[in-house]
């Protein structure tokens, strides 16, 4: 019996492992792509859609970011109760909010582009800004239909639809890129502006995500369409008295929206402060344009996409645990609440070491190899900012943890305390130190440090899960200390023979992968139950069990 309730309680590590996994193919789809885009546009480019894309972050966490997590978390609660009419005023009500806030939203970025462009300084970005201000609207309704499939527990019509939106994505970005960073040159040639050129490129790089957007909607709307006929059963069958009104489901969407999206909306804006703080600070300094400029594009199109990819993986089990958490809360079952904490951050821990050992150690070839940058400075960003994908990862699962037990006031608390500290050390470092780029780094990997001490200690608090330091920070730290080792004399050995760095990073990486799984085996960091529950565990297992490492 114990063992079935672990596997029932544990489905949604597989669940979010699907997601995670869909998550790293999308952000490593995203992260070949920006490789030729960042060809196309160059470092400036690069600058002209990081900031467009930092703007547009802000306002889509503003208007629908928190609108999954919300959905799926009312849509849980309601199947739990076996509310199936409760359920589908949800999922209508959620739509109806979507499409008044992207709508307004998406008249805001339009025709305010110059304004946000010009208070960050980067008054070129309005360009490839004004092209995603209908991804919007699209992304609020798609959020929707993601979010009511992850409250009904499963994550893989979400999954398979960020994979069909990053690839449309990545295809169309480059090959409207190339044709509109000449269009922009031409424009630039007649008005005497040689940055027309690379805001046009960007701009196509832009277009990808509202072409991706839209495929991936009409995806999801697709997979609705099938299940309706089944769901609509469910609604006929369901005789239950206690049906809500829309103006109930209403006002408890936006009571639930609220604390979500000013938490995720403090968690994510410190980015576009630490933009407007950097830039006008470093031109008191007496920095060139251009240096700042290529600096902000290593940073935000380089640097931040390769940290991203496993912090995605926190993303993931985030969302798969609100709805399993939300159900496991309201029934009393305080055990399963429990486990299923432990064996989320367990799992992030397992994927979070390796990968900040992995970037440390390995970060100008991985820099050279995905980017072709040989520029120390780029190097460096990577190497001094591995650590916050461990602070991150942690911090990122946990806002999700504290959402899932109806803690949902505490992230926006502690967010907000991690911002103020952050802005001071950012200030603090550019003034006092003059640390130009790095303090940016330096200062994001606090804040995830602040918000990730903050938040476990509220987890701890409010559900009695207290973790293992051994199990989930020893262990893996110390398999990931000898990969590193591994993985940092593999390469200098491959490129002392090869003169590749391409061949010598590849290499690397999957002997300190291999590396990893053996010590993780060898010291019990990793057993056959944890295996079992990820997806081809069973694979796995095999190979340990040849390896004879179980």
């Amino acid at each position: 019996m114990g063992n079935n309730k672990d596997n029932r309680s544990s489905n949604f590590i597989v669940q979010g492992s699907i997601l995670a996994i869909a998550s790293i193919i999308s952000r490593i789809v995203g992260m070949l792509y920006r490789i030729p885009l960042k060809g196309i546009i160059g470092k400036v480019g690069n600058d002209y859609y990081g900031t467009a894309f930092e703007i547009y972050s802000i306002i889509l966490i503003i208007s629908s970011y928190s609108l999954p997590l919300a959905v799926s978390k009312l849509v849980a609660s309601r199947m739990e109760q076996g509310q199936a009419k409760n359920t589908l005023k949800v999922f209508k009500g959620s739509l109806l909010f979507a499409f008044i806030s992207g709508s307004f939203f998406m008249g805001v970025v339009y025709f305010g582009a110059d304004f946000f462009a010009g208070l960050l300084k980067t008054p070129m970005s309005a360009i490839p800004l004004r092209v995603l201000a209908p991804v919007i609207l699209i992304v609020a309704v798609l959020g929707v239909f993601r979010g009511f499939f992850q409250g009904l527990h499963t994550m893989l019509p979400s999954a398979i639809s960020q994979i069909i939106e990053q690839i449309i994505n990545a295809v169309i970005s480059i090959v409207a890129a190339y044709y509109l960073v000449d269009f922009g040159m031409r424009i630039g040639g007649v008005l005497g502006n040689e940055n027309y050129g690379p805001a046009y490129g960007a701009a196509g790089g832009t277009l990808g995500t509202a072409m991706g957007a839209v495929s991936g909607l009409l995806f999801m709307l697709f997979i609705y369409l099938i299940y309706r006929k089944r769901f609509r059963k469910k609604v006929i069958r369901d005789h239950k008295k206690n049906e809500e009104s829309y103006g109930e489901i209403m006002k408890i969407l936006i009571l639930t929206i609220i604390p979500v999206l000013l938490s995720t909306t403090l968690y994510n804006i410190s980015s576009i402060l630490d933009q407007g703080v950097f830039k006008n600070i470093v031109v008191s300094q007496g920095y060139d344009a251009k240096t700042i400029s290529e600096w902000w594009g290593v940073y935000t199109g380089q640097y931040k996409v390769l940290i991203n990819v496993p912090i995605s993986i926190a993303s993931a089990i985030a969302a798969s645990a609100v709805p399993s958490l939300t159900t496991a809360f309201q029934s009393g079952d305080i055990k399963k609440v429990q486990f299923q904490i432990r064996s989320a951050t367990r799992f992030i821990l397992i994927v979070a070491f390796p990968c900040m050992v992995g970037m440390a150690v390995l970060s100008s070839p991985i820099m050279l190899f995905l980017f072709s940058d040989s520029d120390p400075t780029s190097g460096n960003m990577l190497l001094a900012g591995s650590l916050a994908i461990v602070f991150y990862s942690l911090s990122t699962l946990s806002n999700g943890l504290l959402q899932g037990i109806d803690r949902l006031r505490i992230p926006v608390r502690n967010a907000a305390i991690a911002l103020v500290l952050q802005l001071v050390f950012l200030v603090v470092a550019l003034k006092s130190f003059d640390l130009n780029i790095y303090a940016v780094i330096y200062a994001n990997a606090f804040y995830a440090l602040v918000m990730c001490v903050l938040n476990n200690l509220a987890v701890v608090k409010y559900s009695g899960a207290h973790q293992n330091f051994k199990s989930m920070y020893l262990l893996p730290g110390a398999a990931s200390a000898v990969m590193g080792v591994a993985s940092y004399l593999t390469y200098k050995l491959f490129h002392l023979i090869t003169h590749m760095a391409s061949i010598s990073c590849i290499v690397a990486i999957i002997v300190g992968a291999a590396v990893y799984f053996v010590v993780m085996l060898l010291i019990r960091g990793i057993t056959e139950d944890d295996l079992r529950r990820f997806p081809g565990g069973g694979y796995l297992i095999k190979i340990a069990k040849r390896m004879g490492l179980l």
